[in-house]
């Protein structure tokens, strides 16, 4: 847990109520805080590690990094898989599966470095301006206003990887729990206000959460199937979290794939789990169960 990313703090406070719910269970767990400088390769040798709950998040511990390097120590590790990992955190290469897959997303388009807010004139607003390589809503923006596109392309050029911007479906928010090659849930996400950025995962205690989400069946239905098209098409492997937006028609758009989404207080898939019956507890060890070399 922990690890060198944006998502460092979001990724201690998963790491912590995994190894608790471990150690309940009877698990001889321990916590390994990666931070800047330490040697993982030792740290895990030196602690007799025999299998790894990952809740790394973001750079290094979602993108395929670490999952090579505990793949060359032959150590089994949850999540997915190396591949399916590198290409889930680039919304570049994930996008461009979806749409050969068939999988609904918003239009979008990589801004270059160099260019300016007349490069994206033919998107309407509101639009997206994001990061490729970030995870947690970091360094994203919804420009409703052209007066906003020039800074909400610097914002996002201060992060990793290249520059997207992206249509803006108006409608509901929706993420899609995936646990084992099947759908566990659907949520719904109200933000209090804006939208659902890294405060409103992590720091506010007002955004709503409805779990089941409150739409009908069959958008339903099309919602979790485009999901699980999304999940499956890249490799995705043990679990996953799957983040659409639905028009006023009903139909779903993919926004991205998080291999290993949050297990804090505030996080999704654990809401998701309790609707279905299942303890915080039961998931944690449902998750290592499904771990993998």
């Amino acid at each position: 847990m922990g690890g060198l990313s944006s998502e460092r703090e979001v990724s201690l406070e998963s790491g912590a109520g995994v190894l608790e719910a471990l150690m309940e269970r009877g698990y001889d767990a321990i916590a390994i805080d990666w931070e800047e400088g330490m040697w993982l390769p030792s740290e895990l040798e030196e602690n007799d590690v025999e299998v790894v709950w990952n809740a790394l998040h973001g750079t290094y511990g979602e993108d395929g990094a670490v999952q090579g390097l505990l793949a060359c120590l032959g150590l089994p590790y949850t999540g997915s898989g190396i591949l399916p990992s590198a290409l889930a955190m680039d919304k570049v290469a994930s996008k461009r599966i979806f749409e050969s897959n068939g999988v609904p997303t918003p239009r979008w388009r990589i801004v270059p470095p160099d260019a300016g807010v007349a490069f994206v004139e033919d998107f309407a607003l509101p639009l997206v301006v994001k990061p490729a390589l970030e995870g947690s809503s970091v360094g994203v923006s919804i420009v409703r206003e052209q007066g906003e596109l020039a800074a909400a392309l610097e914002l996002a050029r201060r992060h990793r990887g290249p520059t997207l911007v992206e249509s803006y479906i108006a409608g509901a928010e929706v993420c899609v729990g995936i646990l084992d090659d099947e759908v566990l849930g659907t949520i719904e996400i109200r933000p209090a206000a804006g939208f659902y950025d890294y405060e409103a995962k992590y720091k506010r205690d007002d955004t709503q959460y409805l779990v089941p989400a409150p739409l009908p069946a069959p958008v339903v239905q099309r919602i979790e199937a485009a999901a699980l098209a999304a999940h499956r098409a890249l490799g995705c492997a043990g679990y996953s979290r799957v983040d659409l937006r639905v028009d006023a028609s009903g139909d779903p758009f993919l926004l991205e794939i998080n291999t290993l989404p949050g297990m804090t207080s505030h996080s999704l898939i654990p809401k998701i789990a309790a609707y279905r019956g299942i303890s915080y507890a039961d998931l944690c060890e449902r998750i290592l169960s499904l771990a993998h070399s």
